[in-house]
């Protein structure tokens, strides 16, 4: 039987097959010190061998789990998929690339167990020191900057993938695509509280980018307008009572 801390780590992947093993090993390892229980890998649509890969690991200490999708859906659906097959009442998100950093996964546990614990509360990863292009590095600030403004989420860093939730606080949010670079304003439109941390950011090894200049930039100022929308029709916060006979 899981506990109220088993953690299922989640990650969707496209083509990272040259990725995944060296990225499984490292959770692994990360589960000797936070309560790891399982990982599930999200196959989205894979056109190399990443799901023989992951099935050709020997895997002792960890389940490791793979749901795909037959057609490529983007990265939101995947989380979304694999977040609704984890086991786990804790999840952790991260990129399938490598670039998020597993031994950054016992930060985000320890900021969880400090927090107290309140409802819909999301502890989210902020890149201290990026190691990408500086094409990337300009449309992500410029991107991030334009959100922090309209959206008011108070975060620097949406871009980064490590984060921790509850799975049920996650499937109560609205669900769109793109929704995973909102998760901070969605938390907070349910009346959440943001925890952050600093955690590392490392090059991409092996593999290439799934994402381009247009797709970060403008599909990113076009989903915050819809994001908008969503705040403000935002459910005012309420007092429940239990009610008995």
């Amino acid at each position: 039987m899981e506990t109220d801390a088993s953690i299922s780590v989640v990650i969707p992947m496209l083509n990272e097959a040259e990725n995944a093993p060296s990225l499984i090993a490292e959770i692994v390892e990360a589960a000797k010190f936070c309560p790891i229980r399982e990982i599930v890998i999200v196959d989205d649509g894979s056109t190399d061998d990443t799901v023989g890969v992951i099935k050709a690991l020997n895997q002792t200490e960890l389940k490791v789990r793979i749901v795909s999708h037959t057609v490529r859906s983007g990265q939101s659906a995947g989380l979304r998929t694999g977040i609704r097959a984890a086991k786990g009442p804790l999840v952790v998100t991260l990129d399938g690339d490598g670039q998020n950093n597993p031994a950054d996964i016992p930060k985000l546990f320890e900021k969880y167990q400090a927090s107290n614990k309140p409802p819909m509360l999301l502890v989210a990863g902020q890149r201290a020191k990026r190691q990408d292009s500086l094409l990337k590095k300009f449309t992500s600030r410029t991107g991030n900057g334009i959100r922090r403004a309209l959206l008011r989420d108070g975060v620097r860093d949406t871009g980064c993938s490590l984060k921790m939730f509850r799975r049920d606080d996650y499937l109560a949010l609205p669900f769109f695509n793109h929704m995973h670079r909102f998760l901070p304003a969605l938390f907070l439109r349910e009346y959440g509280k943001i925890e952050l941390v600093d955690v590392s950011h490392r090059h991409r090894e092996r593999g290439v980018s799934k994402y381009g200049f247009w797709d970060r930039l403008w599909a990113g100022l076009s989903d915050i307008f819809g994001v908008m929308w969503l705040l403000s029709r935002a459910p005012k916060k309420t007092e429940i009572t239990e009610v008995t006979e």
